[in-house]
């Protein structure tokens, strides 16, 4: 069997490790079963999720069998980790819909035909827990002093910590231990901020089945300044086609900083090393290569090809290549419009939120029509202006719109 332990350390994935040297001997001999949890408060995973699903991808690919965890149980509570304010809470319905959609997306990367990958729900030993039980049976293995050391805990303590929040450390070891009964997990990977629950679930398994386990935490994405990649400027990077567009979803990758295109190559495709090199190491414009194989890669995985092939068309098109255009965003207005001022079509069309907006893209020679930079506020947009029917809109560097009559 191939040790994927290699294949991870080689890639960048691993941060944290319980027992370094036992799980890569385990990785190299056995197969193991493990998890990772996905909360299910959107219907849609973002990028901050795509490196996990690398991560079990890669993991499945050389044997091992992987358990999706959904917290349709936890949702209702929320995780305080990373978190400054309370989540909103939601309805069993709402979670519902929710983790169908996760799965869809999921299965993108990951196979769960015939029982090689498994999708979990915690609702469905934390619903009917009896209370008094669960603390009598789970709660007396941990100790108040060594929760509030958590880092997950520190960070809320100073806002205020809900006394709901702070059984959400309980129920994530207590999910460990159910998995580990119910299909022999041996093994909780996660991002580096599940590192105190993770142990908290070992600590637990270890106290109630005398068994051994272990826990891996994955890097986080993220850029240069060493903030976490995957904010645009309409919120999250999702991989949701309806809320962030094939398009927008290759441009933004198509975009990243020099620095990252290593990191992002190595962690979020399937391109061998020996090419990730190769191409990582060109110098100057020719880093665009690689940016071009990384946003295609990328795509390909969660749009599918002919989305990635749409997306690379069209931006060969926006940067003088000829190819199609269909797939960059389209917005319109009704005939009655035309001639209106250009600022009032950019607010309706919603390529702009407020006219103020507008006006300070103008004023900073950041809006073009037709590759012709706009400088008055006051210009009108006239059907001379639709070439093929369509007009060119040009927000920033990287931002494009086709603009149609209705």
């Amino acid at each position: 069997m191939e040790n994927v332990y290699d294949t991870l350390l080689e890639r960048g994935y691993l941060k944290q490790l319980t027992h370094e040297d036992d799980i890569k001997k385990i990785l190299g001999k056995e197969k193991v079963t493990f998890y990772i949890g996905f909360d299910p408060t959107a219907d849609s995973l973002h990028v901050g999720h795509f490196v996990t699903m690398m991560f079990m991808a890669h993991m499945q690919r050389a044997g091992h069998r992987p358990i999706a965890l959904v917290g349709g149980g936890t949702a209702m509570i929320g995780d305080p980790s990373g978190k400054t304010d309370m989540r909103k809470m939601l309805s069993k319905e709402e979670i519902d819909h929710n983790i169908s959609c996760i799965k869809t997306q999921l299965s993108r990367l990951i196979d769960f035909k015939d029982d090689k990958a498994i999708l979990e729900n915690n609702a469905n030993w934390l619903l009917n827990l009896n209370y008094v039980e669960f603390i009598r049976d789970i709660g007396v293995h941990f100790t108040v002093n060594r929760m509030l050391a958590a880092e997950c805990y520190k960070q809320r303590l100073e806002k205020g910590l809900s006394f709901l929040e702070f059984n959400y450390m309980l129920m994530q070891g207590y999910d460990f231990l159910m998995l580990n009964q119910k299909y022999g997990c041996t093994m909780q990977l996660g991002g580096d901020d599940q590192w105190s629950n993770i142990i908290a679930g070992m600590e637990l398994i270890r106290k109630k089945e005398s068994k051994a386990s272990y826990g891996i935490t994955c890097a986080l994405l993220t850029n240069s300044e060493g903030k976490k990649m995957g904010k645009t400027e309409n919120g999250a990077l999702w991989l949701d086609a309806d809320k962030t567009s094939p398009h927008d979803f290759y441009q933004y990758w198509r975009n990243v900083e020099d620095s990252v295109v290593e990191k992002c190559l190595s962690l979020l495709t399937f391109v061998p090393m020996d090419e990730i090199r190769r191409l990582c190491a060109l110098e100057g414009e020719k880093i665009n290569e690689a940016k071009k194989v990384l946003a295609f890669e990328v795509t390909k995985l969660i749009h599918g090809e002919e989305e990635a092939m749409k997306a690379q068309s069209a931006a060969q098109a926006l940067f003088g290549a000829g190819a199609d255009m269909s797939s960059v965003p389209t917005v319109s207005i009704p005939g009655s419009m035309l001639g209106a001022g250009l600022m009032d079509i950019l607010v309706y069309t919603k390529v702009l939120p407020s006219k103020a907006e507008a006006r300070r893209l103008i004023e900073q020679g950041g809006l073009t029509i037709n590759d012709k930079r706009i400088e008055d506020k006051n210009e009108t947009l006239v059907d001379t202006d639709f070439k093929d029917g369509k007009v060119l809109i040009k927000k920033g560097k990287k931002k494009y719109y086709s603009l149609i009559i209705e």
